[in-house]
């Protein structure tokens, strides 16, 4: 299945490249070719690190499981389908991963007691580009559906806190502008605190926005034109046509 995120809900991430599975691949391109024909003059861009994927797998003595796996995790172990070894540097090479990513999803995969299922030479914490990973197939579970985590991330810093932030309300300046030309098209002629008022009731749905912020959006809105202050009531504000 597939999620559509949008940016006026979601921040603008950057979309790290991973290369797919071409069994994945082909799946992926028959979405694109539906969503786009659907929605004309929208971009679709894949966040291969925000999704999950269910694998089944077979180990040693047939035993059977399903692995429910985030997609780096999907495209580091398909890879072993045609491969028995292979070092940390030749899986990043394969499925261009970012590093730091790679080697939580490999610790993930091969340090966690219980959900190892693959394994590494040497048996350290911290992995280093030639180590080496093969797969498990001595790996046992009393469980059927095994769901391998990834291992957590350092916590954002407070410069990269506010930078999230900063971005976050970037990416909704459109969304903000846009519900209030809605609003005042509809309306006319508007208070202030009610153009506040009607622009949070139409984007609460989505997130709330900072009424600061919708005053420098309408701020923005009269620089270009499309409203104007009252000439009497400085609080009213007209839509201009």
């Amino acid at each position: 299945s597939v999620q559509v995120l949008t940016t006026g809900s979601w921040p603008t991430q950057s979309s790290p490249q991973c290369n797919l599975p071409s069994e994945i691949l082909g799946v992926c391109e028959k979405f694109r070719s539906y969503y786009l024909g659907a929605h004309s003059g929208r971009r679709l861009s894949w966040q291969a690190n925000m999704g999950n994927a269910d694998l089944k797998a077979t180990f040693g003595k047939g035993q059977k499981h399903e692995l429910n796996v985030s997609t780096y995790q999907m495209c580091v172990l398909m890879l072993f389908n045609n491969a028995d070894r292979l070092s940390c540097k030749e899986i990043e090479q394969a499925t261009a991963i970012p590093m730091p990513d790679l080697k939580r999803c490999l610790q993930s995969l091969a340090l966690v007691k219980g959900k190892n299922v693959l394994r590494k030479e040497p048996m350290s914490k911290d992995i280093a580009e030639d180590d080496a990973f093969f797969f498990n197939d001595k790996f046992t579970s009393k469980l059927f559906k095994v769901k391998i985590g990834t291992v957590v991330a350092q916590r954002e810093s407070e410069p990269e806190n506010i930078e999230t932030r900063q971005r976050v309300e970037e990416d909704r300046k459109p969304q903000i502008e846009a519900a209030i030309v809605r609003v005042m098209k509809s309306r006319k002629i508007l208070e202030h605190n009610n153009i506040i008022a009607e622009v949070t009731k139409q984007l609460q749905a989505r997130f709330l926005p900072n009424p600061v912020v919708i005053k420098k959006r309408i701020e923005s809105l009269i620089e270009r034109e499309f409203l104007e202050r009252d000439k009497v009531d400085r609080k009213m504000y007209r839509y201009l046509a």
